[in-house]
């Protein structure tokens, strides 16, 4: 991330003064350090200076938007101060632990200026506009946040029974983006008292590819049926397990049992707001824990698995999904009817995720990179130029391919981004066939 990019600007103002006030102070510090992070004389003491200052004024910011926010009566309170603690009693701590241990190395570094610059931004976008009514927060159905702890407490015991790995919680609002190549596995529990649970365990493939090469001592490389049946009862074990530490729970009966598709997934995210949503790195890939309650998500239809199709299911399941042999495109459209239109007319060629807003494409990228993006320009709130800063700003995205989607393209537009080095420009206007003929037609020259 280049220090001159990361510069305050007018969008991120909530309207509050002792609040905006400190959010430019956080973008000050961090700019600064992230320019004496490339002094290698002064780095290190500069570093844990710079960090200790950070720190005692996102403590400060915290504090202080806490006590506005009490004042004013705001109803997200308990929930941003949840918030807020993740970050200042877990992530902080966790991030400035890995600095102390590598003598402040140049990845240590840039990592946890990268994971305070991203959280920075995204916070004050999102949690910090809904204290003004200017945005809504997305977290505002958790549980309660003492059985938030217990839950993640178990998970992580049960992750260390069931892999012998130490698992370590990165995030308590996991949106459901799409990390590596996951397996989806959606459990519905109901009760007699007509209550229905949703769960949803994602494994990153090779989480099970680590378990499964450690068990038979061979390479597991691919999906396979031995790996969708291991993950079929591996995340049967692990409920029975949580229910076990649920008092609640224990009258819930398997209702239906599915594997699902990364798209069938991903509705769950975009039409209810889960109760608990969980991602933990095991050291050997990601996995996330979701529960949504009471409503059964009638369209999460899945591959249903029953104890008497359960091989041919696995296998019919295993030769239709074939996305993970298609090219990934990214289509980041705040257009709902663009997102879809694009949809339709890759989605049978390419495998297509889609992202309404920069920082969920962002978020999208480091979990799971894509081939190309497709990338509107004239989005509000983080145009379609700051997107791609912010991605040649990372050094893990920095060489993905991406090509403006523009209803003009003019010669202002084009100097503002052209040191940033898209790889095309389409119009909106074009027919679809046309724009399709591109997108053909830049994947055939990578091939060559």
């Amino acid at each position: 991330m280049n220090s001159n990019q990361f510069m305050w600007q007018e969008r991120f103002n909530i309207g509050v003064e002792v609040i905006d006030k400190e959010h430019k102070k956080l973008f000050s510090i961090l700019r600064k350090l992230l320019a004496f992070s490339k002094d290698a004389e002064k780095k290190q003491w500069v570093c844990q200076e710079g960090i200790k200052y950070f720190q005692e004024h996102a403590m400060k910011h915290f504090a202080e938007e806490e006590v506005y926010m009490a004042s004013i009566g705001y109803h997200g309170y308990d929930m941003h101060r949840r918030l807020h603690d993740t970050f200042r009693k877990k992530t902080l701590p966790e991030i400035q632990k890995e600095l102390e241990q590598t003598n402040y190395s140049d990845d240590a570094v840039e990592h946890f200026l990268g994971v305070c610059a991203g959280w920075l931004i995204g916070h004050t976008l999102t949690e910090d506009r809904a204290i003004t009514g200017k945005a809504l927060s997305k977290w505002v159905g958790l549980l309660p946040e003492e059985e938030q702890s217990a839950m993640k407490k178990v998970i992580i015991e049960l992750l260390y029974e069931l892999f012998r790995l130490n698992a370590r919680l990165i995030s308590e609002s996991y949106g459901g983006e799409k990390f590596g190549k996951g397996i989806y596995y959606r459990l519905v529990y109901g009760s007699k008292e007509g209550e229905t649970w949703e769960i949803f365990l994602v494994f990153e493939e090779r989480l099970l590819i680590s378990t499964l090469d450690g068990i038979l001592g061979s390479d597991a490389d691919k999906l396979d049926v031995m790996m969708m049946n291991m993950t079929r009862y591996t995340a049967q074990q692990f409920m029975e397990r949580i229910k076990a530490h649920i008092p609640s729970a224990e009258l819930l009966e398997v209702k239906e049992e599915n594997l699902l598709t990364y798209e069938q997934f991903q509705k769950a995210f975009g039409r209810y707001t889960p109760q608990i949503s969980l991602l933990f790195d095991t050291g050997e890939g990601y996995f996330a824990y979701c529960v949504m309650a009471p409503h059964l998500l009638k369209e999460m239809k899945g591959t249903s698995i029953k104890a008497d199709n359960a091989v041919d299911q696995i296998k019919k399941y295993l030769k239709n999904n074939d996305t993970i042999k298609k090219k990934k495109v990214l289509v980041v459209d705040d257009s709902i009817v663009v997102r879809q239109a694009m949809k339709e007319l890759l989605s049978k060629d390419y495998e297509v995720v889609l992202a309404e807003s920069g920082l969920s494409a962002i978020r999208c990228m480091i979990l799971d990179k894509p081939d190309l993006v497709l990338l509107d320009y004239e989005m509000p709130v983080c145009n379609g130029r700051q997107v791609l800063e912010m991605i040649r700003a990372e050094k893990e995205l920095a060489d993905i391919s991406v090509i403006f989607l523009t209803n003009t393209v003019d010669k202002e537009s084009v100097s503002k981004v052209v040191s940033l080095k898209p790889t095309d420009y389409l119009l909106k206007t074009l027919k679809p066939e046309d724009i399709k003929k591109n997108i053909d037609k830049f994947f055939q020259k990578q091939i060559k």
